[in-house]
């Protein structure tokens, strides 16, 4: 990061807001060290006279930077929780492709989301023209594991439907790939979220799933196929699994062929105040 010294006003805004101070005052002039930063942009963000940039621009293009303008960056607060509350897992899709600009925005509602010392270790896989094979592994994989759980007596019993359940969806495939398909739902497009640290990849997924919506599709998380790829590193490999990384959600989308009329009832929150 680098401060234009005619521009800055020595506020110290960019001081105070640096989370690991690195940023000292010089002549009454800000200057970053680049010594413990992590380029997390805040002093980009907050200084009031654009003073402040970045000095990697392979990385960190300063095109992508825009100025705050409230009509175009505040959301009304009611209107936000109905549209969260409206959210459905869809598992009915249409035929449609998906647009490859809608996909673009998809991966950066992600990419904008924070991470943990802005390591920014989310990555993406886009499965298109693979969703058959990764169907296949996927279904061969849980039929194994089905096998050993049925063979088991040590297996819980509310596990046991599971077994059953992922037994039929691989016959039925076996018996006709092209019919019914209960795992990807003949989807025309999965994202896997992969990501060291769980929760940077879960805050991501999160707000993937509410661009989602907002561009007018549909999706759910296949936890099926999460728990089939922590079986078999065949399925990590096929998309790009590398080391240090999880698998944190699996989105399958498409257009919604159905139309949902209105918000569901859930319980009240469990709350702990100390």
């Amino acid at each position: 990061m680098i401060v234009d010294r005619d521009k800055c006003i020595g506020c110290t805004l960019c001081k105070q807001d640096c989370i690991v101070s690195d940023i000292e005052m010089i002549d009454k002039k800000a200057h970053i060290r680049n010594l413990t930063c992590i380029k997390c942009g805040h002093c980009i963000a907050i200084c009031p006279v654009k003073a402040v940039s970045c000095d990697d621009e392979e990385e960190y293009s300063m095109e992508e930077v825009i100025p705050y303008e409230k009509e175009d960056f505040t959301i009304d607060a009611d209107k936000l929780m109905n549209f969260m509350k409206f959210r459905r897992s869809v598992r009915l899709f249409k035929k449609d492709e998906i647009e490859e600009e809608k996909i673009e925005k998809i991966i950066d509602a992600g990419r904008f989301t924070q991470t943990s010392t802005n390591m920014q270790d989310v990555s993406y896989t886009i499965v298109k023209d693979s969703i058959p094979e990764l169907r296949r592994m996927t279904l061969g994989t849980l039929n194994a594991m089905a096998d050993k759980m049925l063979g088991s007596e040590e297996t819980p019993k509310h596990l046991l439907k599971y077994a059953h359940m992922w037994k039929r969806m691989y016959e039925s495939f076996v018996e006709n790939p092209d019919g019914p398909d209960q795992l990807f739902f003949k989807a025309p497009l999965l994202i896997i979220v992969k990501a060291q640290n769980e929760i940077d990849g879960g805050l991501a997924s999160a707000k993937m799933e509410l661009m989602i919506d907002a561009l007018g599709l549909g999706t759910y998380f296949s936890g099926f196929f999460e728990r089939a790829a922590s079986m078999n590193p065949k399925i990590g490999e096929m998309i790009g699994l590398k080391e240090g990384e999880k698998i944190i959600s699996c989105m399958v989308i498409g257009y919604p062929r159905v139309e949902y009329k209105r918000t569901v009832p859930r319980k009240e929150a469990r709350i702990t105040r100390i």
